[in-house]
């Protein structure tokens, strides 16, 4: 069967079976459409630095950047669509700078290869993804600190084994997404420092006879340093993407989280907490409900993220260099970012607008979890801790904690130490909210 795709790899003469090339092509045209103005990017720096060393002349470099100017314009407008008139992105990109500029646009692809055209196109993804992380986990991270100071001494119980087991707080509750969103949003700088580093120049893995200006193309499109050796800039396709999964997928483990907390928070069984009205929908069949489909789903990015890191571990048992396999990462990649970035675009308003029943979580606290209080003291006047355990372990199985007149906020009061309801450091956590990392 004939094709009349244009084939960036074709030498002219060789016939490629239609069916044979959809699954070559896999997905790349729907996912290239993801990455196709960050290779766009990168060739007009391409071009720049093929002027520099004299491949192109000032005129040829001016002409093709304004040619892919043209196509980023088109592409954003919608006037240009990626479609199965090409086998990727890289191929739609040259056939349209050949359409409009004959032979010049041919000279495109000179010292470069869809090795690492790709490879750049995603690095400079993964990059603006982490950077579009950092945004709502830094203000997921102000709002429950916000919401920790409003009720630092708000009484509610504390669970272990979704057992009633101290008093606690909404303070302490909230402080400790708080600081989990923090170390997320320091994971996810330090991992986009890891990546950015850039492989264009790298060609298929083994370099090119072009003394090519990789460091001013480097610094022209945004990176902090070379990648230097070609043959490792093959060998990271895929790592680099795990890396950033896995710090997405740490963000995903604190969504999660949160998300089962409001789950259950919001049941009539407890009732601690009203979801905003916007975060929840109506049942179909039951007039009286009201669903938290907003947290519910929150629970599945999780899920995606951790799937995607896993389904590129398992297509990186190759050896080195390039291998058609590592085109199989794109698509976990694109899924699992595209999730976090939606889940993690929510939390901000989420925490910012529960509704607190105070006096449900207050009534939740009874007297039998004090004895952990009873014990501690008893172990500050001198009593070995294991005996003052013992004894209030009697007490409440004998009856008497229920005789245990303490109040949640004397319990709350009394808990002194380093980070717990009485101390909970709220301005230390600001402090590294906002510092560098």
């Amino acid at each position: 069967m004939a094709h009349n795709r244009h084939l960036i790899w074709d030498k002219g003469s060789s016939s490629v079976d239609e069916r044979i090339q959809q699954f070559l092509a896999g997905e790349d045209i729907r996912l290239d459409a993801v990455l196709l103005s960050y290779d766009i990017k990168a060739s007009i720096a391409h071009v720049h630095g093929l002027a520099r060393i004299g491949i192109l002349t000032a005129a040829e470099s001016d002409r093709l950047g304004q040619a892919l100017d043209d196509l980023e314009a088109r592409r954003a407008s919608g006037d240009f669509v990626l479609d199965d008139r090409f086998e990727d992105g890289h191929s739609a990109i040259e056939s349209d700078l050949i359409e409009h500029l004959g032979d010049l646009g041919k000279k495109v692809h000179t010292g470069r290869s869809r090795n690492d055209q790709i490879q750049v196109a995603l690095r400079l993804y993964m990059k603006e993804a982490l950077a579009g992380m950092t945004g709502p986990v830094s203000d997921a991270a102000g709002a429950c600190l916000d919401l920790a100071e409003r009720e630092q001494m708000t009484p509610m119980p504390g669970y272990t084994h979704l057992q009633r087991a101290v008093p606690s707080s909404v303070g302490l509750w909230m402080a400790a997404y708080a600081e989990a969103f923090i170390d997320n949003l320091h994971l996810l700088k330090m991992t986009a420092r890891w990546i950015d580093t850039c492989p264009l120049g790298t060609a298929a893995g083994f370099g090119v006879n072009l003394p090519l200006d990789r460091d001013a193309v480097s610094e022209e499109l945004g990176f902090a340093r070379l990648q230097v050796n070609p043959m490792y800039a093959q060998n990271s396709r895929g790592s680099h993407e795990i890396q950033v999964l896995s710090a997405l997928g740490q963000v995903m483990l604190t969504i999660r989280r949160l998300a089962w907390d409001l789950s259950l928070f919001t049941t009539s069984e407890f009732n601690f907490i009203t979801l905003p009205d916007t975060m929840t929908t109506g049942s179909s069949i039951m007039p009286n409900k009201r669903n938290p489909d907003v947290v519910e789903l929150l629970r599945t990015p999780c899920g995606v993220v951790w799937a995607a890191l896993m389904e590129i571990q398992n297509v990186l048992a190759l050896p080195a260099g390039y291998h058609r396999d590592l085109q199989a990462t794109k698509p976990p990649l694109v899924r699992g970012i595209t999730a976090a970035l939606q889940a993690a675009a929510i939390i901000p308003d989420l925490v910012g607008n529960l509704t607190l029943d105070r006096q449900r979580m207050a009534d939740a606290i009874d007297q039998s979890m004090y004895q952990t209080d009873r014990a501690v003291e008893a172990a500050r006047s001198g009593i070995p801790f294991r005996d003052a355990y013992r004894s209030a372990a009697a007490a409440t199985a004998g009856g008497e904690a229920a005789t245990d007149s303490r109040t949640p906020a004397q319990s709350l009061e009394a808990r002194m130490s380093p980070g717990a309801c009485a101390d909970l450091r709220l301005d230390v956590l600001r402090q590294r909210l906002g510092a560098p990392c």
